[in-house]
């Protein structure tokens, strides 16, 4: 049946319909068009969208008109009974096919379809004249499901025919639109003039929910496959629950020091390249991924080649410069793209700066001790480099400094501009490689501001960052010197990762207390919760999962023959003995000496054990690690020729250099060996276990039982981060040498169950979690990070390292005083509401110790300017306008300072104190309150609580006022103080239940208190009662202007009902005029109750609500300071003043609409001055240049530097209206 043919003006019966279809396997560059039954030629074809957010989704934009059968004729023929379509899809703008069965996914991906699903809605259907071969399978929608003037959504997956598809019926959502315009348009027919006593009643600030009951009960019709997609007119909440995916079509640009492939270079100059597998960013994917890194060649490190200065070449180091272009086009099939620099700046970033500062103390390594040949070893002047036998290997993995902590031996500034100047590098490649929509993820402790550099470029851009390392307690980060500018990098990531929570866990404390910053669940795009930090009015996700290896690569190298037969070369050396392994670096974080020391321990507890068991310890030269790779080499060397001078042959020692014992070189051993040992003293990623339990993942099968080996047994430290995953494993602590040698008898006398159990633990662990799933489980965690894609919800603030991104509601924008002197001018009656401290005066509360002294030694606060005073009078002195300043401060502070100011309201401590404008100013004012006090009798008891909490609370103290009573934590240990403010609100709460009294608790952003006030009072609250309040001060009834400044948290119930009154009154406005109303204000709002103030409200009033400084605030616009406050009250007092008798030139140009009009215009206005004895204004001038002949030439005028200035340039007798804005 046709879209429009059944239409007909006899019955009228019609359903529109929107199509959605899922096509996940559409290729790039490729369309989905709609195609009705009997459009053989596409003349009619319906295009169908999508967007990033809605991939794999395709919709159309406008819904179909779709003719239902009305009668029992149309009912007869079968053909009205369906709506038959198929999807084309068309490839660079021409048709290139049909949908195919292969265009829809698994039935894993989307469900599959009930197995005795009904296929009466099936049709297939064959072009005449054509063989079954070309049949032709169309889409059905039932019509029997559609009524007249409804509509819907048909839900489709591409290729997917066989049978009939998801409907979804939209009508819920259709009549909680029209139930939002009734019920604005039922308020203003109740008010439709404004000045009545009738109220704004009828509206609701969260909608009428009786409207919305009978489409309540209504069920949503469905059939066809589970699960069903959401509604394609969906709600702002249901739109961010949806399930996220990653497809072909994602792109993905993975970020790391290295790129994970290996370079050769022959002797006839030809560049090739490899994966390397041993690289855990080398994993393949579906999805387009693009890699950055440096190429690791020869002299990367700045010291290949240096050997004698006088003749060094800087191309000698690293890549040559005239073939870097070789290894692009060598690396292009990799779909990887070098970073070129200097190597000299890349090696004191990464050995300098990463190695010898960064990698000690995110393990923990605090020492500050060091003996003069560490300091000799380590410092080097920025010329020197070492000789050839002190080279790194072109492979190095590097691990711990040498040399005592933050190695940089005075260098700091030189080893941090080093640091930044390869971040910065890193951030240009990575602009120019970014497409719009791709996922940007960076890798490793070398690019932890990183983010910082990409926000500033693309800040829409999803960031995330992964740490592979430990990261310390604050106790051990805090020691850096760059720690907040670290912190703030990796915080301008969207999604921070680790491999453990441990490590999660400090980076959140780290936060908190450099930081101050607070961290919990909120809600995911899945429906679950994300633990995550507020920042900025951001939430950065953290995630923490442990990364894995990729079984089908070992598997392939431990089946290979070559392997086997050396690992049985292996097994007869040792011919019945019981093989332990270990494989270490030699540096002091990996416990060798200990692990020797354990040995030592059994054999000697132990002898019955002596030529039974053997330890190979392969130990891997670091000669970059300087003294500390030589101490560990010699006492390493020591114990061993010690354990085998009194026991022969338990211990076979041999050194390597890494590029000689690579993947398959340790599945060799790891294959020959029994059991592996693992201590270090602090590691992160150690992916050795695994490699271990792979090598040996048939030990459990019959062919692997038959050997009788007690084998695929691990022994790990509880430092190394595998431990939380390797269950099986035996996990010892290293630090205690008996408990390790408890662990080699414990796994020699293990019995068979037991060892079973172990070894099918952790073999299930490393065939289940691989770096595939790691890194997807990860990719989706970031694109599933809400962000915007409204470029303007960003905005950026900060300098240098310090920049970061402000998360801001859409449309929050430096305030327009422009607008606001207009709407000022025109108001009759006029109300401003003015915080005090940060808004007219600066703010004492930012500074601890000046607090302190303000509470416990009645210290003055800081007063307004006399420039600000002398505004505020002058402000004041217009009958018109009416003006607060409302403060936190007391009442005897405010009166001594603003109270002998005539026609100024003042309200104290937050609005509990009010006093209200009067003609003649007194010292002594008269003060009203809040709400009402009955019973004070609280006080005492919530002071005697806090006593208790300051008694053991360090830096806590208590500050009392006439109002309330506070407990302040601010200088107290941040953790301790909020874990002790935890529970303080509860003691309060319990001691204090059957009083009149709010408790409140400010975290550490709002100055870390706990305070107990009477029940009902805040700023918002005294916003309203002046409103409710105004005709007994005010010349008009009804305000028509309202401006309100904060600064801080305090103010933000304030700006919050200041700013949905203004919205209240703008949404009747519009429903008037029949427009529809607003989008709704910011989620992060509380909604109150703001009706009690319509019948004080004018139908034309306009509202102005500014924060002072820029951040996520209840407040429409900003102010950046104190400045810009003055400025604005400076230009107002200026329109306040101007004397309305004179007119200017631009206001007698408005007047007219052509020239001739605008004549006799000046001609009247000439009259008009005539009789009344007044003057032409000078400003005037002569007006006919303006139509066709020269303007009087107007002398050069001084450029005014800021608006104060500006304003006060021109005569009060002469002033324009608007010309100044």
């Amino acid at each position: 049946m046709s879209a429009t043919s059944k239409v007909t003006a006899e019955n009228g019966a019609m359903a529109h319909v929107n199509f959605r279809v899922r096509c996940e396997k559409l290729g790039h560059g490729e369309a989905v068009f709609l195609v009705e039954e009997g459009d053989a030629k596409m003349q009619k074809i319906i295009p169908l969208y999508t967007t990033e957010t809605a991939y794999p989704w395709y919709h159309t934009l406008q819904p179909l008109t779709i003719g239902l059968p009305n009668n029992e004729q149309d009912l007869k023929n079968p053909n009205n009974h369906y709506f038959r379509y198929r999807y084309a899809v068309h490839r660079g703008g021409k048709f290139h096919r049909f949908e195919e069965e292969s265009d829809a996914p698994s039935m894993n991906d989307v469900g599959g379809a009930d197995s005795d699903t009904a296929m009466d809605d099936i049709e297939i259907v064959a072009e005449d004249g054509k063989n079954d071969d070309n049949i032709i399978v169309y889409h059905q929608a039932p019509l029997r499901l559609f009524a007249n003037r409804e509509s819907y959504v048909v839900n489709d997956v591409l290729g997917k025919t066989t049978g009939p598809p998801d409907i979804d019926h939209t009508r819920l959502e259709k009549l909680s639109m029209e139930a939002r315009s009734s019920s604005v348009a039922s308020m203003h027919s109740r008010n439709s003039s404004f000045g009545q006593s009738t109220s704004f009643g009828g509206m609701s600030n969260k909608g009428s929910t009786s409207a919305l009951k009978p489409a309540s009960s209504a069920r949503k019709k469905a059939v066809g496959f589970a699960p069903p997609p959401p509604a394609y007119h969906r709600s702002k909440a249901a739109a961010a629950l949806q399930n996220v995916h990653l497809n072909s079509t994602d792109g993905l640009v993975v970020v790391s020091a290295f790129l994970p492939v290996i370079m050769h270079r022959s002797d006839m100059g030809k560049w090739s390249a490899d994966w390397d597998y041993e690289a855990l960013l080398s994993m393949q994917t579906h999805l387009r991924v693009t890699r950055i890194g440096v190429v690791k060649w020869r002299g990367w490190h700045g010291n290949f080649g240096m050997t004698n200065k006088k003749h060094a070449s800087p191309e000698a180091a690293g890549v040559p410069v005239n073939e870097r272009h070789l290894v692009e086009e060598c690396l292009r099939p990799f779909n990887c793209v070098p970073v070129w620099m200097d190597t000299k700046i890349f090696g004191e970033m990464y050995n300098g700066f990463c190695k010898s500062v960064l990698w000690p103390v995110l393990h923990n390594v605090t020492s500050v001790y060091s003996t003069q040949q560490d300091l000799k070893s380590t410092s080097t002047e920025s010329g020197d480099f070492q000789t050839s036998e002190e080279q790194f290997s072109e492979v190095s993995m590097d691990d711990v400094e040498k040399g005592p902590i933050h190695g940089g031996h005075g260098r700091e500034r030189e080893l941090w501009a080093a640091y930044n100047t390869v971040n910065r590098k890193f951030a240009e490649k990575v602009v120019q490689h970014f497409n719009e929509g791709d996922l940007v993820w960076v890798n490793g402790f070398h690019l932890l501001i990183l983010p910082s550099y990409l926000t500033r470029r693309i800040p829409m851009a999803k960031v995330g960052i992964f740490l592979h390392t430990p990261f310390p307690s604050s106790e051990i980060f805090r020691t850096l010197w760059c720690r907040e500018d670290l912190l703030r990098g990796m915080l301008n990531a969207d999604q921070v990762g680790f491999h453990l929570f441990e490590y999660a866990r400090h980076f959140l404390t780290c936060c908190r207390r450099l930081l101050g910053l607070n961290y919990g669940m909120i809600p995911d795009a899945s429906g679950g919760h994300t633990l995550a930090i507020d920042t900025n009015g951001r939430h950065v996700a953290v995630t923490s999962i442990h990364a894995g290896i990729e079984p089908h690569v070992l598997n392939q190298v431990v089946d290979h023959m070559s392997t086997k037969s050396e690992a049985a070369s292996i097994r007869n050396r040792f011919n019945g003995k019981t093989v332990f392994l270990a494989i270490d670096r030699l540096e002091s974080l990996k416990g060798i000496p200990l692990k020797l020391l354990a040995l030592e321990n059994f054999l000697r507890q132990y002898p019955e054990y002596v030529g039974k068991i053997i330890l190979v310890q392969i130990g891997i030269s670091a000669f970059e690690r300087g003294s500390d790779y030589e101490q560990t080499k010699n006492e390493v060397e020591q114990l061993v020729k010690k354990i085998n001078d009194t026991w022969p042959g338990s211990v076979q020692f041999q050194e390597c250099t890494e590029s000689n014992m690579r993947l398959q070189q340790r599945m060799v051993l790891m294959r020959a060996a029994d059991v592996v040992v693992v201590t270090p003293i602090r590691d992160g990623l150690n992916l050795l276990p695994l490699e271990f339990t792979m090598a040996h993942h048939d030990a459990l099968t019959p062919s692997g039982l038959a050997d009788k080996r007690k084998r695929g047994l691990c022994i790990l430290s509880e430092f190394a981060s595998c431990t939380r995953v390797m269950r099986g494993a035996l996990h010892v602590n290293p630090w205690k040498v008996s408990e390790l040698a408890t662990s080699f008898h414990q796994a020699l006398t293990m019995t068979e169950d037991e060892r079973t159990r172990r070894v099918q633990c952790s073999i299930e662990f490393v065939s289940r979690v691989t770096t595939q799933r790691w890194a997807l489980a990860v990719l989706m965690d970031l694109k599933g990070v809400h962000k915007s894609v409204n470029p303007i919800q960003y905005s950026g603030a900060g300098l240098g390292l310090g920049y970061r991104i402000l998360g801001m509601d859409v449309g929050f924008v430096s305030l327009d005083f422009s607008k606001v002197a207009k709407a000022f001018k025109n108001a009759r009656s006029r109300l401003i509401l003015l915080d005090y401290g940060g808004t007219i005066t600066a703010n004492d509360n930012l500074d601890s110790l000046y607090r302190f002294k303000m509470v416990k030694e009645r210290k003055t606060h800081s007063n307004p300017t006399e420039t600000m005073i002398d505004t505020i009078k002058e402000l004041c002195a217009d009958k018109k306008n009416n003006v607060f300043v409302v403060s936190g401060k007391e009442r005897h502070s405010l009166t001594k300072l603003l109270g002998d100011i005539p026609r100024l309201g003042l309200a104290a401590e937050h609005g509990m104190y009010i006093s209200w404008p009067t003609a003649k100013a007194s010292e002594k004012r008269h003060w009203e309150t809040l709400v009402p006090i009955t019973d004070t009798t609280w006080r005492s008891l919530a002071s005697a609580v806090m006593e208790v909490y300051t008694s053991r609370t360090h830096g806590s103290y208590i500050e009392e006022t006439e109002m309330k009573v506070l407990w302040q934590y601010r200088d107290a240990d941040l953790e301790f103080g909020y874990v002790q403010a935890r529970e303080l609100e509860d003691h309060l709460s319990n001691v204090l239940r059957s009083f009149p009294v709010d408790i409140l608790h400010g975290g550490v952003q709002e100055g870390g208190y706990v305070e107990v006030r009477p029940k009902g009072v805040n700023k918002g609250m005294l916003a309203m009662k002046v409103l409710k309040n105004f005709p007994a001060f005010s010349q008009v009834k009804k305000a028509e202007f309202a401006l309100v400044l904060g600064d801080d948290h305090c103010d933000e119930p304030m700006l919050s009902v200041m700013r949905q009154i203004g919205r209240r009154v703008m949404d009747a406005r519009l429903v008037k005029k029949g427009d529809d109303p607003l989008p709704d204000l910011p989620a992060s709002m509380t909604l109150v109750d703001v009706s009690g103030c319509d019948d004080y409200l004018a139908p034309n009033l306009e509202v102005f609500t500014c924060t002072v400084g820029k951040k996520p605030s209840a407040a429409a616009n900003y102010l950046r300071d104190v400045t810009e406050v003055q400025e604005l009250l400076d230009a107002l007092k200026k329109t306040a003043s101007r004397d309305q008798k004179y007119h200017s030139a631009v206001n007698l140009q408005d007047f007219s609409q052509e020239n001739m009009a605008v004549q006799n215009t000046f001609d009247r206005f000439d009259s008009t001055l005539a009789g009344n004895n007044m003057k032409r204004p000078a400003s005037l001038g002569n007006m006919d240049g303006m139509y066709g002949t020269t303007i009087t030439a107007v002398a050069d005028q001084k450029v005014s530097a800021n608006l104060g200035e500006y304003l006060g340039g021109f005569d009060d007798a002469a002033e324009e209206d608007d010309i100044f804005f």
